[in-house]
Order: structure tokens, then C-alpha cells, then sequence
């Protein structure tokens, strides 16, 4: 693992430095249709979610994710990050978003297991510092749950962070979920076909405008009736490993067919590997893409 202590020490001595990095970094030569993304995603952290898999606090030493998170940028397949405001100044401290797409994580607030978790207040990026980084857009998580009193406000709070992305002309990446309230207060998310759709539906109508919205959704089954829910582009979210990684590329690549999806936002799977080789599942999960314009 590498020394990340100059970090520390830039933070502390030279915070402007962050700002800096952002103005001079390289931007990607940007979006076009026909050419899928490949994003890697690096926001669980500032939920207080930090377990992958068996290992409940796999996320949290920093070091090591910046390690992965490095590894994964360095393919020249992986188009960019979404990450926390923390995270991302990492890596622009870093240099490691030379070229690169960047988004920030804007709805932090509902963390996980809290008692109020669909109340996912935005606590993280701004439209406005993200057009002040030169990012590209932000992402909000949207839980719809019918049993919970506080899905409006969440449902609101969303539409005006999509506005106001546009008003900045950013992209709006909506990661909408059906969620239900378990026996136990916790809250699972239905990933029935039906379900996702009704979740789609509902997050393409939210805000003013959907000119700059994107949708961000999980591989379910019956994807082509899914996809076919929305004009909205769509990047497929990877979700926490589970299950044979064969199997779930296998999943990506069938569903990365479809039209109108635009590529892919994963994050643990890819960088907690089953066998901890961060760059060859992101070498064979980039592979899956189509590269060509004019698709």
C-alpha cells in the first residue's frame, strides 16, 4: 500500500492545493453516443457503508481503497469516478483524474441502518462546487418507500438537486430504488423487473427538466422491458458482489447490448474482487463495453 501521509500534510498546510488540482487536471474529451462509459464507483464510505460481502469493514481502510481506486483509474478503459466530495480530493490531489469523467456523490445523509435512512438528506456535493471542480455531473440515490412518511421530502429534495445540475448544465445521474421497510427496520431494495420500472418512472419525472437526467439501474431480469421503460440514457450499477463473478459479467454484457444504455457504474464489485486482482476484473468488466461510435 503507498504512503498517503503528503496528503495529510497538503490538507493541513496547503487546502487551496484541492481547488487547484481540479482547474488544471485534464478534462475527458467527452460523452458520445455509441461509446459506453465505464465509471468506477467509490461513495458506500460516506454512508458508514463499508462492508463488501462477509467483510463488514472492507471499505474502511483509506489507504487500500485509494490503492484500488488508483488501480482501477490507470486502465485506459475506465472513463472516470463518482465519489464523495473526500474521496474525489484524494484523487485530484493525486493526479488520478487526468482525462478522466468525474461525478460527485451529492445525497449522503441517509446512512445506513439509521432510523430515518429514506430521509437522505443532501449533505455532500453541491451543483454549484461541482461546476467549480469542472465534474461532469452528480448522482443522487432516490428511495421511493411507500411505507415511509418521508419519501416526499427525499422525492423533493432530488428534484431540486436535478434543477439545479441543470441550471449548471451537469448531468443528473438518478439512482432510483422501490425500497421496503423489513421487520427488523431495515430497508431492502425490490429488484423486481416490475419494481424497477415503477422506480424508473417515477425518477424521470422529477424536476423541471429531465434534459440533463440519467438514470442509473441494476441488472434485473427482463432487462430489454426494462430499458424500454425510458429515452433517459441509463448506466447499469453493479451492486454488492454476490454470487459467481462469471455469472454477473455474463449479466453486464447481455444487458449492455441493450439500447440506449450508455455503460457502466460499479464500484465494489470490481474493486473488491473475489480474488483481489482489482485490475483484471476491471480489465474484463471494461472489455464488456462497446467502444465504436455510430452504434
Amino acid at each position: 500500500m503507498a504512503d498517503y501521509r503528503e496528503l495529510t500534510r497538503i490538507r493541513l498546510e496547503d487546502p487551496a492545493a484541492v481547488s487547484r488540482a481540479a482547474c488544471s487536471r485534464r478534462k475527458h474529451p467527452g460523452i458520445t453516443a455509441g461509446r459506453q462509459n465505464f465509471i468506477v464507483a467509490a461513495d458506500h464510505p460516506a454512508r458508514g457503508a463499508l462492508a463488501v460481502g462477509a467483510n463488514p469493514a472492507a471499505m474502511a481502510d483509506r489507504g487500500d481503497l485509494l490503492d484500488r481506486l488508483q488501480t482501477a483509474l490507470a486502465d485506459p478503459d475506465v472513463d472516470g469516478v463518482l465519489a464523495s466530495p473526500d474521496i474525489l480530493d484524494d484523487l485530484l490531489l493525486l493526479g488520478a483524474l487526468d482525462g478522466k469523467l468525474v461525478f460527485g456523490s451529492m445525497n449522503r445523509g441517509g446512512l445506513a441502518g439509521l432510523v430515518n435512512e429514506i430521509d437522505d438528506r443532501f449533505t455532500a456535493h453541491t451543483a454549484r462546487a461541482l461546476q467549480r471542480l469542472g465534474a461532469d455531473g452528480g448522482k443522487m440515490l432516490t428511495r421511493i418507500c411507500f411505507q415511509d412518511p418521508d419519501t416526499p421530502k427525499a422525492l423533493e429534495a432530488c428534484a431540486q438537486a436535478i434543477d439545479a445540475l441543470a441550471e449548471e448544465q451537469l448531468i443528473a445521474m438518478v439512482e432510483p430504488f422501490i425500497s421496503v421497510r423489513n421487520g427488523d427496520r431495515s430497508i431492502s431494495n425490490d429488484l423486481r423487473p416490475d419494481a424497477v420500472i415503477k422506480s424508473m418512472a417515477i425518477a424521470s419525472g422529477l424536476g423541471s427538466t429531465s434534459a440533463y437526467s440519467w438514470l442509473k439501474i441494476p441488472v434485473v431480469a427482463e432487462m430489454e422491458r426494462v430499458v424500454a421503460a425510458t429515452t433517459l440514457p441509463i448506466v447499469l450499477l453493479g451492486g454488492d458482489p454476490d454470487g459467481d463473478q462469471h455469472e454477473t459479467f455474463a449479466r453486464w454484457q447481455k444487458a449492455l447490448a441493450l439500447p440506449g444504455v450508455q455503460g457502466l457504474t460499479v464500484g465494489r464489485s470490481l474493486l473488491y474482487p473475489p480474488d483481489d486482482d482489482v485490475a483484471a476484473a476491471v480489465a474484463t468488466a471494461a472489455a464488456l463495453l462497446q467502444k465504436e461510435t455510430g452504434r
